[in-house]
């Protein structure tokens, strides 16, 4: 009896060792669902953040452009830029060139510009940049115009990766946009748009039945006399701002030449002109004064009520780019009294 007794007694000594161990080695052990949970919460803490980070600003980018594609890598530090408008987008967004092509107007800069260009070496001008200059700068992107500079497109791009635009006419915002994504300022370029944008808003808003005054827009050069039509640089401020043109200049197109015969296509409420002359000469000023001598000239509504005024070609024509397009601006709205 003892012995059963004792036989019994280790028996369920044995039995509580087994449970107690069981329960001590199943309190260590993982649960399988919670723990995979855990785990993946852990893991989805851990990687979260990679998943929402922004793309990298500085990887290859390729760029679609005039003349093709071109792969640019990062954010350009050495910019040659060969057109007039194209140095003022990259200024808008605080890129300095370490290149660019002359200022029609200026020696060599145009006076809005100026002092930020300090520095700036001159690679020739748009219809003939220096290739030899240009390489000397070891540039690490060249922004050009397939308008004006297609002929030398294969030689730009064996110095450094290359971006074209289409053309130089119309929209300049066209243009804006594609040099933004060039130099990787695609954020500061639709900042520095919706900025002007907003203004053009302002100033279209504010304006009221003054816009209904037709304004004539009119070129004086040595060799040409033309009105300015709607797909030109003041043009499509005009347009934005609602103003009218009037018929001879109201149109989709960009220029039309005159003769003295046609003078009559330049009458309006007020006609804005501009003179394009070569540095020392005065050739286009002398047919400015031929022309305003003319019966046809002195018999337009814009001369009897002496609305006839000159502006600067620089800020109404040649350098089209966004600095200019809010000088244009500020210059309609004061002539406009828009506050």
């Amino acid at each position: 009896m003892r012995k059963r007794t004792r036989t019994s007694i280790a028996a369920t000594l044995l039995f509580c060792f087994a449970l107690l161990l069981s329960a001590c080695s199943g309190g260590t052990t993982p649960n399988p669902v919670a723990g995979g949970t855990a785990g993946q919460q852990q893991n989805t803490e851990a990687t979260a953040p990679a998943s929402q980070t922004a793309p990298d600003k500085e990887a290859p980018r390729v760029i679609k452009h005039a003349m093709g594609e071109t792969t640019v890598n990062g954010t350009p530090k050495r910019v040659v830029i060969l057109t007039n408008e194209g140095t003022e987008a990259l200024l808008a967004v605080g890129v300095k060139p370490i290149g660019a092509v002359q200022s029609w107007v200026g020696t060599p800069w145009y006076n809005h510009i100026k002092d930020e260009m300090k520095d700036v070496t001159v690679v020739g001008d748009e219809l003939q940049p220096n290739i030899e200059m240009i390489a000397s700068l070891k540039p690490d992107l060249i922004i050009g115009n397939k308008v004006r500079q297609e002929k030398i497109y294969e030689q730009l791009k064996q110095i450094a990766p290359t971006v074209f635009a289409a053309d130089l006419a119309g929209d300049w915002q066209i243009n804006f946009r594609l040099y933004m994504e060039a130099v990787n300022k695609k954020d500061e370029g639709d900042k520095a748009m919706t900025d002007f944008n907003k203004r053009v808003a302002d100033v279209k808003a504010k304006l009221g039945s003054k816009a209904e005054t037709k304004v004539s827009v009119v070129r004086f050069s040595a060799s040409q006399v033309r009105i300015y039509q709607k797909q030109t640089f003041s043009g499509v401020l005009l347009d934005q701002l609602g103003i009218a043109r009037p018929p001879a200049q109201d149109k989709d197109s960009f220029i039309e030449v005159l003769t003295k015969e046609t003078i009559p296509s330049m009458d309006g409420d007020v006609m804005f002109y501009f003179v394009s002359e070569q540095t020392g000469k005065s050739d286009a000023s002398k047919v400015v004064e031929e022309w305003k001598n003319d019966p046809l000239f002195k018999n337009l509504n814009v001369a009897k009520t002496n609305k006839v005024i000159q502006v600067d070609e620089a800020v109404w024509n040649s350098a089209g780019g966004y600095k200019a397009a809010n000088l244009l601006l500020d210059e309609l709205a004061a002539y406009f009294e828009v506050k």
